[in-house]
């Protein structure tokens, strides 16, 4: 019997019952494999579903009920309202990160013009939520993954702002020889390699994620490089686990940045520290 639209979505909430949103994400999947989008839903439950849309929908909850990000499975992801694309190849954007977009752009005017680096860009995520809200700043973005960086270009040209970046390939700063910036921004690895937490996060690239047996290989390297590469007043901004807070202050004031400080997230963890090359 053929199931209509309402039915593949009870079907598939149903066996999503081990995720946080069942439903949600179950009318996700429906409306990726239907071409459309959550609204039509609601107005068309009572159509007939084809039944390659019930096979690749049932496909991806076996694959989701056995943990794979949903995002992978859609292909997408939301980050600061922009729609981006998103594959194994890169980490899914978290809502944290936002929290590093909000600080960076409480140190810009809005008509800012400054140059901004992006270390490990991953999808463009932060440097294309920087352009779309600093129209006239100059973005130089940073990944030693060229599959990374092939994801970000693609979002870039999705979204419109293909001119307004630079994508280059290498590894935090070795690409930039003594090209210096008003401001840069990293959400590196840091991710310790015994972390218990990994076992959750295991369909995601591990370069993306680990950093050494501290968590703190990259963010060594990222905040030592930066007086190198800030001009005089310029920023560096990072986003860090929520138990690494004190050490990555330290790490800035051995760099001899100044105004160094640590800001929390929404659940009031330590997630972003700051500070300025003098």
């Amino acid at each position: 019997m053929t199931l209509t639209v309402a039915q593949l979505i009870t079907e598939t909430c149903q066996g999503l019952q081990t995720v946080d949103a069942p439903r949600l994400e179950a009318q996700l999947l429906v409306a990726q494999a239907l071409g459309r989008d959550r609204a039509w839903l609601y107005a068309h439950g009572e159509d007939p579903a084809p039944e390659d849309v019930i096979q690749q929908v049932r496909q991806w909850a076996l694959r989701r009920s056995a943990g794979e990000p949903a995002a992978y499975l859609l292909g997408r992801r939301e980050f600061w309202s922009l729609d981006l694309k998103v594959g194994p190849e890169v980490l899914i954007p978290r809502p944290d990160t936002e929290i590093l977009v909000e600080t960076a752009l409480s140190h810009l005017d809005e008509d800012s013009n400054a140059s901004i680096l992006d270390l490990g860009t991953g999808s463009g995520a932060i440097a294309l939520a920087l352009a779309t809200e600093r129209p006239k700043a100059r973005i130089t973005a940073t990944d030693r993954s060229p599959l990374a960086l092939g994801v970000a270009a693609d979002n870039a040209r999705h979204l419109g702002l293909d001119t307004r970046i630079q994508w280059l390939d290498g590894s935090w700063y070795d690409p930039l020889g003594d090209t210096r910036f008003d401001m840069i921004v990293s959400n590196p690895p840091y991710v310790a390699e015994a972390d218990p937490h990994l076992g959750q996060l295991g369909h995601e690239p591990r370069e993306a994620l680990v950093s050494g047996a501290d968590g703190l290989d990259d963010l060594r390297q990222i905040v030592a490089g930066a007086p190198d590469h800030l001009l005089a007043g310029g920023w560096l901004l990072v986003e860090h686990g929520a138990d690494q807070g004190g050490a990555v202050r330290a790490l800035f004031q051995a760099a001899g940045l100044s105004q160094v400080a640590t800001l929390k997230d929404l659940a009031a963890r330590d997630r972003v520290t700051l500070g300025c090359r003098g």
